[in-house]
């Protein structure tokens, strides 16, 4: 891959970037009250129009065509400012990238220009369950065909951008007798089917403004050609869009941290002690520099996952690199700008309590770490050829 960006992937860098600072960084602390759900969807709007919630998706559907690579730069400066716009902009184009990816042309034609243009204010994936969360093949949620349509029973949990989502990509099993994770289908579920409800918004340790709800499908009647892809490979269509969603949330982790240090940093240069700066002390320094040093090496491990996947070349592994090295890297990053700012660190009047928190999620949601771990053990041994 080129170190250097092209011409477009600035400007998109650029653009995220103006816009975290102009309009999500003075209300960012603000956006974690009562308010934060309509500021949210304030900023989706603009952002739609902005081009922001298509960055991958093909100019016929209204989408920018910018590429991964640019969906990851534009990721990292919008978390900068504010993690749960960051997340809610992340989930919505991994939502049009599987409807283009697998979609037929009625599918693509009919949701991606509304995901797109802001019609639908985000777009949801409904995969975990309560009893599949790091195992998703196991899940419960069912779809029995009856005619020329399925009905879908079950229940979803953790559902980023659910009380707002205009279409939902549901996960269900419609082969039961099948081998696990073999008998899994995909469908897209618009929010107003009757059937499909929305449970209360979890009231989360982070990422406030970002609603997260659980799903519930109650004989939800959905055509047979809401399908996506073919029937009972869902599964693998599911293991493909959580590779690409690393990329976005290890985009988003990454944001976060180079915030909280770029904070720390200017806060040891301006607060004294032994009548001199801060960022005078040596342990202070280094710590700033071993920070920098990881965040540094996590946006070129998000830089080669996003090169790679923008190639059309096989990404699964170096996207898990990256998410697993991003996320706990950014959460390093945020614990030790929240120390060097010492008793101030743990104070709402300064925004390392709020980082540290947002940052927390992203070793957890789209595959823990432990799973990464997994998945990147994995391809090192089918390389083995044993």
């Amino acid at each position: 891959m080129h170190f250097s960006l092209t011409d477009e992937q600035q400007m998109i860098c650029d653009t995220a970037r103006a816009f975290a600072s102009a309009e999500l960084a003075p209300v960012a602390a603000e956006m974690e009250g009562p308010d934060g759900r309509q500021l949210l969807l304030g900023h989706l709007q603009k952002l739609s129009a902005l081009g922001f919630m298509g960055l991958n998706i093909d100019g016929q559907y209204g989408g920018t065509e910018a590429g991964v690579v640019a969906f990851s730069l534009a990721i990292t400066e919008l978390a900068k400012a504010c993690a749960s716009t960051a997340v809610t902009v992340s989930v919505s184009n991994m939502v049009a990238e599987v409807i283009q990816a697998v979609g037929s042309d009625a599918q693509k034609n009919h949701y991606l220009p509304k995901l797109c243009s802001g019609e639908f204010a985000a777009g949801a994936f409904c995969l975990t369950e309560s009893g599949a969360g790091s195992d998703p093949a196991g899940m419960k949620t069912r779809a029995l065909r009856d005619g020329d349509d399925f009905l879908l029973s079950g229940s979803k949990i953790y559902i980023t951008s659910a009380e707002y989502a205009g279409v939902f990509v549901v996960w269900a099993v419609t082969d039961p007798s099948a081998k696990k994770g073999k008998g899994i289908s995909c469908f897209l579920v618009d929010a107003d089917t009757p059937g499909l409800s929305i449970g209360k918004a979890e009231d989360k340790m982070g990422q406030k403004a970002s609603a997260t709800n659980e799903v519930h499908f109650d004989q939800c009647r959905v055509p047979a050609s809401q399908m996506l892809g073919v029937e009972n490979d869902g599964f693998r269509i599911a293991v493909a869009e959580l590779a690409g969603g690393r990329i976005g949330i290890g985009s988003l982790a990454l944001g976060v941290g180079l915030a909280a240090m770029d904070f720390a940093a200017h806060y040891l240069a301006e607060r004294e002690q032994f009548n001199q700066p801060l960022i005078n002390f040596q342990g202070l320094q280094w710590m700033l520099a071993d920070r920098a040093t990881e965040l540094e090496a996590a946006r070129l491990l998000l830089m080669q996952a996003a090169w790679l996947k923008e190639q059309g070349k096989a990404f699964g592994k170096e996207a898990s690199m990256a998410k697993l090295f991003a996320s706990e890297k950014a959460n390093d990053a945020c614990y030790t700008a929240l120390q060097m700012l010492g008793g101030a660190g743990y104070i709402k009047e300064y925004p390392l309590e709020r980082m540290a928190r947002d940052v927390r999620i992203t070793t957890i949601y789209e595959g823990t770490s432990e799973i990464q771990r997994i998945v990147i053990a994995r391809d090192l041994i089918k390389q083995l050829n044993l």
